[in-house]
């Protein structure tokens, strides 16, 4: 398939999805969505490919949906089609998705970057919910995904105020896993996505669902459904063959089953 707003790589075992509006600073359309989705549904087709970074450029991640897009809609028009709901197709990816992130993070590309299971973030990335001073308010997860990662107080400030949060605050925050050189980012975050990729696939898919069940559930629930996955691992070939490398002093060979 061939894109216009992104662009599509093989890495190895990782798939990198970079979104690519330059003159939009990376605006969020139908049409890209709908491109970003055809690549992850590809990706995640693939069993070569255990591991997806998706990115944008120096200057922006994405500074946020396409308000001239958004203009003319009405009421009818963004319910009756549920406008924005196909934004979340990265939410439902059993493999990892790394958002590396430099630049602009606004709107929905916070709310994108967020979807993704972790962030590395470049010195020059700036997040933010600037949908306030637009007349409207966060409509993919904003209020609700940056308010679970950096708490009330940070969450209720910037969606009420619009205000942007650095690359050095997100991580005291605990919105971004590690700030990188703006060099140096894409590099580290497929290194980073190789070293997944070259585990256990069906231990990692595990690993992601258990990690994002402790959002979503009890301790006493999360813990139970931890338990079963563990267990559940004991029925995999990598388990034995993990377990027995490292009791050989080897690496494992893993097989992805």
């Amino acid at each position: 398939m061939s894109y216009k707003n992104i662009l599509v790589d093989t890495r190895g075992a990782v798939g990198l999805i970079q979104l690519n509006r330059p003159k939009a600073l990376n605006a969020l359309c139908a049409e890209l969505i709908e491109e970003l989705n055809a690549a992850l549904d590809a990706y995640e087709a693939d069993p070569e490919i255990g591991a997806i970074v998706l990115t944008g450029s120096e200057k922006a991640f994405a500074a946020g949906a396409d308000i001239k897009e958004m203009l003319p809609k009405s009421f009818q028009d963004v319910y009756m089609e549920d406008f924005i709901s196909r934004w979340e197709r990265v939410t439902r990816c059993k493999k990892p998705v790394i958002a590396a992130v430099s630049g602009y993070a606004l709107g929905g590309g916070c709310e994108l970057a967020m979807m993704c299971d972790f962030i590395l973030a470049a010195e020059n990335a700036k997040f933010g919910q600037p949908e306030i001073n637009l007349g409207t308010i966060p409509g993919s997860g904003g209020t609700q995904r940056l308010t679970r990662f950096v708490g009330k107080s940070k969450a209720m400030e910037m969606c009420l105020t619009g205000r942007m949060m650095d690359a050095e605050e997100a991580e005291r925050a605990g919105l971004v896993s590690r700030i990188l050189p703006v060099a140096e980012l894409l590099d580290e975050a497929l290194k980073v996505a190789q070293a997944i990729a070259a585990k256990s696939l069906p231990s990692v898919m595990m690993a992601k669902e258990a990690v994002n069940a402790a959002y979503e559930t009890t301790l006493t629930q999360g813990v139970r459904f931890e338990r079963r996955l563990f267990h559940s691992s004991f029925a995999l070939e990598d388990r034995r063959e993990g377990m027995t490398a490292f009791s050989e002093k080897r690496e494992p060979q893993f097989k992805n089953r």
